[in-house]
C-alpha cells in the first residue's frame, strides 16, 4: 500500500407467560424504580439497548435481540411495527412498567424499549493488521483514531460521524477509552454494530505500524500553523483526534505525521469531539469524491476518438 499524499399486525403474547417469565429471569427488578432499591439489571450475559433508534438499528440489519422489554400503554401502540419485527426474528418480548425500565436506562432516554444482546466485541489489534495486509476495498482507507476520549456520549457521537461518513474503522487505546456501552450504543444509532472498533495496546506503537502500513496519520491541534483545508486526504489516511480540553497527548503527537488545525472564526476556540471528527471526516470524502470525478474525466478524455 503507497503512503501517496415488517408487519403492522399488534403481535400477539401471552401476558400471563411473559409475567411469569420476568419474574423469574429477573426477580432482583422487585423494588426497582422511582420508588428506590435495587436496579434492574439486564439478563446474564447481555448489553442492554435502548431507545427507538438504537434497537430499530438492530432489527433492520437482522440482528435479532435476546430479549426486548417494552412499555405498556400508549408506548406500546407508538412500537407496534417494532415489536412485530422483533417477533418475527424470534425475540422474546416481556411488557414492563415504565419504572423498570427507567431504573434500567438509569436516566437515559429509553422511549418505552430496551433490547438485550451479546456484548459488541471491539476487534483485536491483528485484525486491523490482517485487513490492511489484504485490504478489500477499491477506495483508500480511511480511519478514525481517537487518543483518551473517555466521554460515553462523545464516543457514541464520533462512531455515527465515522459510519455516516464510510470510515472503514476506529482505532483507540485498550486503556483511556469509553467502553462499547449501552450509552455509546443509543448515541450511535447503529453504527456500534457497523463500523469496527479496534483496540490496541500502545496507541503511538500502533500509529508507527500504521506508517509502516502505509497510512498517512494527521492529527488535530489547535495550535497547528497548517489549515485541514490545506491537506491531501486522498490517499491512505488516519485523522486523530484527542479528548476536549486535552487535545493530543503527546507521544501520540509525536507519531502524527503531520497537523492540522480548524479555521475558528467566532469566539470559541474549540468545537467538540465529535463535530470536530464530523468535519474532518467529510473534508476527506469531499476530496477522494472531487479526485474520482477528475480521473473518470480524464479517463474519457483519453479514450479512443475523443478530441
Amino acid at each position: 500500500m503507497s503512503r501517496s499524499g415488517g408487519p403492522r399486525n399488534k403481535p400477539a403474547r401471552s401476558r400471563h407467560a411473559q409475567q411469569s417469565h420476568a419474574q423469574q429471569s429477573h426477580a432482583q427488578q422487585k423494588g426497582a424504580g422511582r420508588g428506590g432499591g435495587a436496579l434492574p439489571t439486564p439478563p446474564a450475559g447481555l448489553d442492554s439497548v435502548f431507545g427507538v433508534h438504537a434497537v430499530a438499528a438492530l432489527i433492520e440489519r437482522g440482528e435479532a435481540p435476546r430479549e426486548l422489554w417494552f412499555q405498556a400503554g400508549a408506548a406500546e401502540q407508538r412500537l407496534t411495527d417494532l415489536l412485530a419485527a422483533a417477533r418475527q426474528l424470534g425475540t422474546r418480548l416481556v411488557e414492563q412498567p415504565r419504572e423498570v425500565l427507567d431504573g434500567l436506562a438509569q436516566g437515559g432516554s429509553h422511549q418505552g424499549v430496551n433490547a438485550f444482546c451479546p456484548l459488541p466485541a471491539a476487534h483485536i489489534e491483528e485484525e486491523l493488521w490482517h485487513r490492511l495486509g489484504g485490504w478489500p476495498h477499491a477506495e483508500p482507507p480511511l480511519l478514525l483514531i481517537l487518543d483518551g476520549v473517555t466521554d460515553v456520549h462523545n464516543f457514541g457521537a464520533c462512531l455515527r460521524s465515522a459510519d455516516a461518513a464510510g470510515a472503514h474503522g476506529i482505532v483507540v487505546a485498550k486503556d483511556k477509552a469509553a467502553p462499547l456501552n449501552a450509552t455509546v450504543r443509543k448515541v450511535a444509532c447503529g453504527a456500534a454494530e457497523a463500523v469496527p472498533v479496534y483496540r490496541v495496546t500502545n496507541l503511538a506503537r500502533a500509529m508507527a505500524k500504521l506508517k509502516e502500513s502505509g497510512v498517512w496519520i494527521t492529527g488535530t491541534a489547535g495550535e497547528a500553523e497548517s489549515s485541514l483545508y490545506d491537506i491531501d486526504l486522498t490517499g491512505p489516511c488516519a485523522l486523530v483526534m484527542g479528548a476536549e480540553g486535552k487535545g493530543l497527548r503527546r507521544l501520540t503527537r509525536e507519531a502524527c505525521d503531520g497537523l492540522v488545525t480548524l479555521p475558528m472564526a467566532g469566539s470559541v476556540s474549540s468545537l467538540n469531539v465529535s463535530v470536530a471528527t464530523g468535519i474532518c471526516l467529510y473534508e476527506a470524502i469531499r476530496q477522494r469524491r472531487r479526485a474520482s470525478t477528475r480521473a473518470v474525466a480524464d479517463e474519457l478524455m483519453r479514450a479512443p476518438g475523443t478530441s
